[in-house]
């Protein structure tokens, strides 16, 4: 054969499609595995009633609450030194044990003379910190508790807290 005829001779090519079926076939069969492993159908527990078991195991709502109250405390504005007409509005609720919401109630006076006191006394650069409202929530509830007792205050929710 001479080089002329070994150049018209057309190169064949290999065929793609056997690489192509296989990646779609193991795609589809690690997807059939995952499913069927998910879905419990293979390699599962083996279970006589899960419906009961579960059952069994769930706690009842109630005892998923804890046994608190919430006291809301009247909305504050306070107006803030430096001159000008900036204000800051304050608006709050103590988590209290249910036990202990009646005195938490009749206290109540005591707290909010404590929190005036303690919001008159900040300055504007302390409100535009990215922490302020963090920073004042726990000063406010170590005040309140001071007030309170440490056992009648466990925690104080801040429901508004703007500066205008």
């Amino acid at each position: 054969m001479s080089d002329a005829e070994i150049e018209e001779r057309p190169v064949r090519k290999k065929s793609k499609l056997p690489l192509i079926l296989g990646v779609v076939l193991a795609l589809a069969g690690g997807g059939g595995g995952f499913f069927a492993v998910q879905t419990g159908m293979i390699l599962a527990a083996p279970s006589d009633a899960p419906h009961a078991e579960a059952a069994e195991t769930k706690p009842k709502a109630s005892a998923l609450l804890p046994d608190v109250a919430f006291v809301p405390l009247e909305p504050m504005v306070i107006s803030l030194p430096g001159g000008g007409t900036r204000h800051l509005r304050f608006t709050a609720q103590l988590e209290v044990p249910t036990a202990a919401q009646s005195d938490v109630e009749l206290l109540l006076p005591r707290v909010v003379d404590v929190f005036n006191s303690y919001l008159r006394a900040v300055e504007v650069a302390d409100l535009e910190e990215p922490t302020a409202l963090l920073r004042f929530r726990s000063h406010l509830l170590r005040r309140a508790q001071l007030v309170l007792g440490d056992e009648r205050v466990s925690n104080l929710l801040v429901m508004e807290f703007v500066v205008n």
